[in-house]
């Protein structure tokens, strides 16, 4: 007898939801606790941002020291398969640069591989 393992949809959307609310505490550690070792940041389809848990968690302290009052705000969450999409809403500072974002969260058993962006 085997055990099914797989995440639902909705248990995938909770850990991507959990991110932004350890992102949104600038809690590297929090957030690269939710990866595999190997995962990285990306642009969509393109390059490389952050590369595996120590370079995202190095790379996401440096950002959270440059913009101490970042924010994301989700609009709407979708999950297809083992992928996780989130809309949402970024904001530097209160009165800093704001822009939309599509964050797809690719995932590998429970843990996230991949997060790619599309600005």
């Amino acid at each position: 007898m085997s055990i099914d393992l797989a995440l639902s949809p909705d248990e995938r959307i909770a850990i991507a939801t959990r991110m932004i609310e350890v992102y949104n505490a600038q809690d590297a550690d929090a957030y690269v606790a939710f990866m595999t070792d190997d995962a990285c940041e990306a642009g969509y389809r393109g390059a490389v941002i952050r590369e595996g848990r120590e370079g995202t968690r190095a790379g996401l302290k440096a950002m959270f020291a440059q913009f101490p009052q970042n924010r994301a705000d989700i609009l709407a969450s979708h999950c297809l398969g083992e992928t996780v999409v989130l809309h949402e809403k970024v904001s530097r500072a209160p009165d800093g640069e704001q822009f939309e974002v599509m964050s797809i969260y690719s995932f590998e058993g429970d843990k996230v591989s991949r997060v790619e962006f599309i600005r």
